[in-house]
């Protein structure tokens, strides 16, 4: 059983007032302490009031939409941002992913899966980084700096979320091989992956896009079927 043992503060944006009330009875039985509020254009004051350590996020609210609030919140601060939403398309984990959320959970709201994914998010979060953290990581153009969290190609700088950063350091690091799914899960998000969950699928096409990757005939970043992700180190000299 997941559980939380340091009262972790989260706030919960939410206008469903009935699903809002039982996920904070649900947290704070959980030993979080939880702040709600109802509008996405109270987030920032009650950011800078309550200061929390995680934002469960809806993405339709009045006010402001989920979306421009997470990419507010995310000029400020790279606390986890887990976005609640009522769509499993592709369309709300491009964007939510690109506006900067580390991650996402489709209602209705499962307790235990909820409970899952904060866990991993406040642990991916922690102070603590591996040693590989502060690596230069060089292939060909391409030169990511993990202490400052810097990406650099063709003598330009890539912004890029903190998601994208971490997606594109793990499979810089393992160059030259296939990680599968459950390995990138387990590496990101302290998780094992659920077969179904497209996140990082979503987020290689990102890749692809943001580096002039074609998505017909791949060079960079390559999905191996049934396989998983192969980072090809050769492809960045040009």
């Amino acid at each position: 059983m997941v559980e939380n043992t340091n009262n972790s503060r989260i706030l919960l944006v939410e206008d469903d007032l009935t699903l809002a009330d039982w996920v904070c009875e649900y947290l704070r039985e959980q030993n979080f302490t939880v702040e709600h509020v109802a509008r996405g254009d109270l987030v920032m004051a009650a950011m800078a009031e309550f200061q929390p350590q995680l934002v469960l996020l809806d993405i339709m609210l009045p006010g402001l939409n989920g979306i421009e609030v997470c990419r507010l919140i995310r000029q400020e601060s790279q606390l986890p941002i887990i976005m609640l939403t009522a769509r499993a398309d592709e369309f709300d984990e491009v964007i939510g992913l690109e506006a900067g959320a580390n991650d996402y959970v489709i209602k209705p709201v499962r307790p235990r899966a909820l409970l899952a994914r904060i866990t991993g998010a406040l642990k991916n979060n922690s102070p603590a980084e591996p040693a590989t953290a502060t690596k230069i990581i060089t292939h060909g153009l391409l030169i990511i700096n993990g202490e400052a969290k810097r990406v650099t190609y063709q003598g330009q700088e890539i912004e890029l979320s903190t998601s994208l950063f971490a997606f594109l350091t793990f499979l810089a690091s393992h160059a030259g091989e296939v990680v599968d799914r459950d390995s990138v899960f387990k590496a990101l998000k302290s998780r094992e992956y659920d077969g179904q969950d497209r996140r990082f699928d979503v987020m290689l096409s990102t890749l692809r896009k943001i580096f002039n990757d074609d998505p017909q005939k791949p060079q960079k970043f390559k999905t191996v079927w049934g396989k998983g992700y192969l980072f090809v180190a050769d492809a960045w000299a040009e």
